[in-house]
């Protein structure tokens, strides 16, 4: 089989095949048939034997559509909740849907299909082949980069939050609010074979590094758009590129979907170390890393709600967690786990399967460095398995050294959600929960008379002001959407020195209903504006919601906020006023030559610097339109 196993072994008492892995705890169950794996065996052999080789799988011609009737169509073809339409996955790379079947979150499904079927079901989905996605080589840049030098006082954005309280506030952007209305397209980006631009990039020293969804990273002339060099990871991208120094040369930190964390010459995009951060097979790591002090600060997620619910899986084992690496080394210096207690079994279900718990608690967003207490602020997720912990869908403080928690702040109590649950289902929580994560990262802010504030969005709508110099207690709460799974506040907000920036992503809600910006009052949570999304442009169809998912920046004067309609909009921080407004959903023209289109904008958000607004364009999930490219703006 194509992901992760170690070894094989035969039970005789059934005719089982066990799947064993070397690094999770508690890995998840895969079993297959003695017939089975005797069929995955010998197409194994087959492939690495190549052309030579005669096997009697290799021989038989495997029909797709075949496959997908009898594996798939009961779920796709009647979606609920998350699960994507069958027509959606044909906006996808055969690539992408294979590598979610082998070591993705389909896995488990995967698992019981042989290596044909999976190829054939994925190229049947897709209506491409494995590997026909485009490879060419061109934009790449004439010069070789220059060092970066001392980065003090150089034009960045440097990681996700483009400071380490996570604000998304550039004071410094090259550009003046009268400037913005004159944006014009300076370049665009074709990510080869991409359907979701999900990266998010970062603007350090006239470079622009970004990640795609197929593992590859860039290093970018920012002026111009060519390519000095490319990295490819073992998994896709979504983390923000941090920059730093490591030695005697500057490095680019990134993270992967396989729960990697790699640092990258930043001049040629040679590997100097990699750190897996977790063992588990649904570990990732979505947020990204905070680098402070020589300190990478890892947030640690998974997908494990995806699989769980299935009657075959071992529900559940994962728990969130913070990982302390040394910039130089890629070393452990601390690991702490949002879940403190040890998952045991608990009971099996009626097919025999272990339950296990407690589990969940997913630390989706970066880590905030508050320097000033020597501690470090995470938003966790919801629980996995019922009752809740009390760590889940909170706010958490740890020490900076060692990793103690410190306190936490529980927002929503009793929220044990899995994907897929329907009544019945032992593996499901007896009550399932809202699923009200804090997507977001903290935002940690300086008040008027030397007081502070961290201000946080959750799924549930509501926006937390909490007072970080006295445990986290609850100063102010606002509701500004309506909340749910798919909805609330997702992936980020910003503040400057006034106010928060809060973007609204109502997605199941009626379409002109589902979006929104609002202005806060940084002490208080008072309203200070809101501006709905404006009208539609369209009547139905992926993509038609006004809803405002992915992270928000501000500017002296602009706060910029995506939409899943496309649109990428500038907003008055005075009045709230739209004054740029530009729609993404189209085919570009790319300096790399690869066929590009932008899409919904969701889970990436725009930075600045340097007089250059870049932002992704392309996300094919939750009802949003597929696309693969990365767009520069800038007024000059």
């Amino acid at each position: 089989m194509a992901f992760v196993v170690v070894r094989w072994s035969l039970v005789a008492a059934g005719a089982l095949a066990y799947v064993t892995y070397a690094g999770p705890r508690f890995p998840p169950p895969l079993r297959l048939s003695a017939a089975e794996l005797r069929r995955d065996l010998a197409e194994a052999r087959s492939a690495k034997a190549g052309s030579g080789a005669v096997a009697v799988a290799a021989q038989t011609t495997v029909d797709g559509a075949t496959v997908y009737t009898a594996n798939c169509a009961s779920c796709h073809d009647q979606p609920t909740g998350r699960t994507p339409p069958k027509d959606a996955l044909k906006e996808r790379t055969a690539d992408a849907i294979h590598l979610a079947l082998t070591s993705g979150s389909m896995s488990m499904q995967g698992a019981t299909l042989s290596v044909a079927e999976k190829k054939a079901v994925s190229e049947y989905l897709s209506g491409k082949s494995i590997g026909s996605a485009s490879t060419e080589d061109a934009g790449v840049c004439a010069a070789r980069p220059a060092p970066l030098g001392n980065l003090a006082g150089k034009p960045q954005w440097n990681g996700w939050g483009a400071d380490t309280a996570n604000s998304r506030y550039q004071p410094k952007p090259g550009m003046t609010a009268a400037e913005v209305p004159g944006l014009k397209l300076k370049w665009a980006f074709g990510f080869p074979g991409g359907t979701q631009a999900y990266g998010n990039p970062s603007i350090v020293a006239g470079r622009v590094f970004v990640g795609s969804d197929n593992g590859t990273v860039y290093s970018l002339d920012a002026g111009t758009g060519c390519t000095y060099w490319s990295f490819k990871a073992d998994g896709g991208v979504r983390s923000a590129p941090s920059v730093g120094r490591v030695g005697n040369r500057d490095a680019v930190f990134i993270a992967d979907l396989k729960a990697n964390v790699f640092a990258l010459d930043v001049l040629t995009g040679q590997q100097i170390w990699k750190t897996r951060v977790d063992t588990h097979a649904f570990a990732r790591v979505t947020g990204a890393p905070t680098l402070a002090d020589g300190k990478l600060y890892v947030p640690v997620s998974s997908v494990e709600e995806v699989p769980a619910a299935q009657p075959t899986y071992e529900c559940c084992t994962f728990r969130g967690s913070v990982v302390a690496l040394e910039a130089a080394t890629g070393n452990q210096i601390w690991k702490t786990y949002t879940v403190q207690e040890t998952p045991q079994q608990v009971g099996k279900n009626s097919k025999g399967t272990a339950l296990w718990g407690p589990a969940g608690a997913a630390v989706w967003s970066a880590p905030t460095i508050d320097a000033r207490r020597g501690a470090l602020y995470i938003g966790t997720g919801n629980s996995y398995t019922g009752p809740a912990v009390k760590t889940s869908d909170s706010v958490i403080a740890m020490d900076l050294k060692s990793g103690k928690i410190l306190w936490w702040n529980q927002a929503t109590s009793e929220d044990a959600f899995l994907v897929g649950c329907r009544p019945g289902n032992e593996n499901c929580p007896k009550e399932l929960g809202p699923d009200f994560d804090f997507g977001n990262a903290p935002m940690l802010r300086s008040l008027p008379g030397g007081k502070r504030i961290l201000v946080i969005g959750q799924k549930s709508g509501i926006v937390w002001g909490l007072d970080p110099d006295n445990d986290g207690k609850t100063v102010w709460q606002f509701k500004a959407g309506k909340g749910g799974a798919l909805g609330g506040i997702e992936w980020g907000s910003a503040a400057d020195e006034q106010a928060a920036y809060i973007p609204v992503s109502d997605v199941l809600a009626a379409p002109n209903e589902a979006g929104g910006l609002f202005a806060l009052k940084l002490a208080t949570g008072e309203k200070i504006w809101s501006t709905p999304a404006p009208k539609l442009e369209c009547n139905s169809g992926r993509g038609c919601t006004g809803a405002q998912s992915a992270p928000v920046s501000v500017i002296p004067g602009v706060v910029f906020s995506g939409s899943i309609d496309g649109h990428m909009r500038a907003f008055s921080t005075v009045d709230g006023r739209i004054i740029w407004d530009f729609n993404t959903a189209r085919e570009f023209e790319t300096v790399n030559h690869v066929p590009a289109k932008g899409g919904s904008i969701d889970s990436a958000g725009p930075v600045i610097a340097d007089g250059l607004l870049v932002t992704n364009s392309g996300y094919a999930l939750w009802r949003g339109i597929p696309g693969n490219v990365l767009l520069a703006f800038s007024p000059k």
